[in-house]
């Protein structure tokens, strides 16, 4: 497998007609397009009860062409349209093992981190594993189109860096220019743009890694080799994994292996790590920030800091669930909220699905929005073993786990012993700061023109990356109780 592969994987464009937040502003400005509100036909239709009409659901969106000659772009749109739906399904997971909190976490960061572990299952094991994580395989379970598509995602957000790291202060922040033009004094001090993944894998130095198995790992995701001593020094090997999460986490995931993560028995130990600070496209103006009510899953009520403001932005209504997407400055990414209808929370998200989702989107339109949304922080730590085991990947994690492909001889004798996930997002009047880690440690063995949202009870949101719809982090907020503990 030749190293340099990854370099010739770069997208050339955005997501085609099929959801139109991912659309040009002319494609979805014209007035005839769609209401946004639902036709009568997706209120009338199939809609389980939901007010979708999956009898007419928009195809998925697919991807222009790559400069890669050997990643066809069915392939890459089928790839990402199985991160969404590992995403609704990892959620769903959460949800039943924590009904009652608030939870946040990063399916890119763990699909991205399984895909390497992937890489080196055989057998059932890698068959179980597929099927869990939704990665979609080429004809006779090739994987190789899997890792081109994640190393296309992971140059792709590269790029977005390219233009974001200047942003224009907000209109209440900036200084009048003086008499000699200069520019305003707090012009440094932009909140700007920034989204990185960066990937490791961290072998004892008794585990004779197979070299096919490394430089795929080093071909489509970048991960570098730091080899460590598991077996005379845990404690070190621990130190030194945590420490490079935090540098490329700008310390927002600190200890993400606590202490007895990693004993003398750990042999491999594979990393990924996701960094996103960017600000929002239309800021919120703080002074139009106060306080308010948000009513929780269990009728709650906390008073939380409600910010608030109007302009036009991409929504949707459907059967009374409302969408809006929020655009950060870059115009790459974006966050979507989505209200369920009151009362329906719980029944909305139980039967959210990629399809449900995407014919939301499809029926955004640009109305002016007046929007009130809580300023919030969620950060969540927990071991994804059950929630894996929940989705079908068992063999994984057993004696019977096939990892042959990693190392050399025919026999790995490695297993999972965990998968430690680990996120933090903080979201204000600027924009948005957020961040998660994952390790998997491995052992022996048409709207009318003006409509208010008011999110002011349970919510779900996710960030996503907009041309190519991967779905960045993800979370639902329930409890008001800790919304802004965690920004403390």
């Amino acid at each position: 497998m030749e190293t340099d592969r990854r370099t010739l994987v770069t997208l050339t464009g955005a997501l085609l007609a099929g959801a139109a937040g991912c659309t040009t502003d002319d494609d979805n400005d014209d007035p005839e397009a769609g209401t946004g509100s639902g036709s009568e036909e997706s209120e009338a239709g199939n809609d389980g009860g939901n007010g979708f009409d999956e009898s007419d659901t928009p195809e998925f969106p697919r991807i222009d062409p790559v400069t890669d000659p050997d990643l066809e772009i069915d392939r890459l749109a089928e790839q990402v349209r199985g991160n969404v739906a590992f995403s609704l399904d990892a959620l769903g997971q959460l949800r039943d093992e924590q009904p009652d909190e608030n939870v946040f976490f990063s399916p890119y960061s763990i699909s991205v981190a399984l895909a390497m572990t992937y890489a080196g299952a055989r057998g059932e094991t890698a068959t179980e594993m597929a099927t869990a994580l939704r990665y979609e395989l080429g004809d006779g379970g090739d994987a190789d189109d899997l890792h081109a598509a994640f190393g296309a995602l992971e140059d792709e957000f590269e790029r977005r860096n390219e233009d974001g790291e200047e942003v224009a202060p907000p209109v209440w922040e900036q200084d009048e220019d003086d008499e000699d033009g200069d520019e305003p004094e707090n012009e440094d001090d932009d909140l700007g743009f920034q989204l990185s993944s960066a990937n490791a894998v961290w072998p004892d130095g008794t585990l004779p890694l197979d070299d096919e198995y490394l430089e795929l790992l080093e071909a489509y995701y970048g991960a570098g080799e730091h080899v460590v001593d598991f077996t005379g020094d845990p404690e070190g090997a621990r130190e030194e994994i945590n420490a490079w999460v935090e540098d490329r986490t700008n310390d927002r995931i600190e200890g993400l292996l606590s202490e007895g993560d990693v004993d003398a028995t750990t042999r491999l130990v594979l990393t990924n790590a996701v960094y996103f600070l960017a600000a929002w496209e239309h800021d919120f103006d703080p002074d139009a920030t106060e306080p308010g009510t948000f009513t929780g899953l269990d009728g709650a009520q906390t008073e939380v800091d409600l910010m608030h403001q109007r302009t036009e932005l991409r929504y949707a209504e459907i059967g009374g669930h409302q969408l809006v997407e929020l655009p950060y400055a870059n115009e790459e990414t974006s966050m979507i909220v989505v209200l369920p209808a009151e009362g329906e929370f719980e029944s909305f998200e139980e039967s959210l699905t990629v399809d449900r989702l995407t014919t939301m989107l499809a029926e955004t339109a640009r109305p002016e929005v007046d929007l009130t949304i809580p300023k919030f922080g969620v950060e969540s730590k927990f071991s994804l073993v059950e929630t894996l085991e929940g989705l079908g990947m068992d063999r994984a994690f057993g004696s019977g786990a096939d990892f042959s492909g990693m190392v050399e001889g025919d026999d790995s004798g490695l297993s999972i012993d965990d998968v430690i996930h680990q996120s933090f997002v903080e979201v204000d009047e600027e924009g948005t700061e957020a961040a998660a880690a994952t390790a998997v440690v491995m052992d022996d063995a048409g709207p009318p023109d003006h409509v208010e949202m008011t999110v002011d009870r349970p919510f779900l949101f996710y960030i996503r990356d907009r041309p190519t719809e991967t779905p960045l982090f993800v979370g639902r907020v329930v409890d008001g109780e800790t919304l802004q503990d965690d920004q403390q």
